[in-house]
């Protein structure tokens, strides 16, 4: 069976605050259907050479693979880290009547903006 062209971007942030605000400015954008937040994840990863422990939230971002570069260049442009997390992992299958939820909720129309 074909894999779908939905896909999952997993991306973290410093605040449920900031995490919010990048859920709604994808959503908003129908550059994602969905974003669920994960908030408190303990993260461990080496910066400038030194190893770093921080408290983030995990954004888990349902999209499609025509809106990756989008999705990436609004989330770089928001977000407040020098280097954002940014990976897209495909969805293999799914169930029907979501994959296709998914698909009539992302698309070029803007629906609505974050306003700062």
């Amino acid at each position: 069976m074909p894999m779908t062209d939905k896909i999952v971007v997993l991306s973290t942030c410093s605040t449920e605050n900031e995490a919010e605000k990048l859920a709604r400015l994808l959503v908003g954008k129908r550059l994602a259907a969905c974003v669920s937040l994960i908030p408190r994840v303990k993260s461990f990863y080496t910066w400038q050479g030194a190893l770093e422990t921080s408290d983030e939230c995990v954004l888990v971002i349902k999209s499609s693979r025509s809106l990756f570069d989008r999705l990436s260049a609004t989330l770089a442009e928001a977000h407040s880290y020098e280097v954002p997390e940014v990976i897209a992992l495909p969805i293999v299958e799914g169930a029907a009547p979501y994959l296709k939820w998914l698909g009539e909720n992302v698309g070029e129309e803007v629906i609505g903006e974050e306003s700062d």
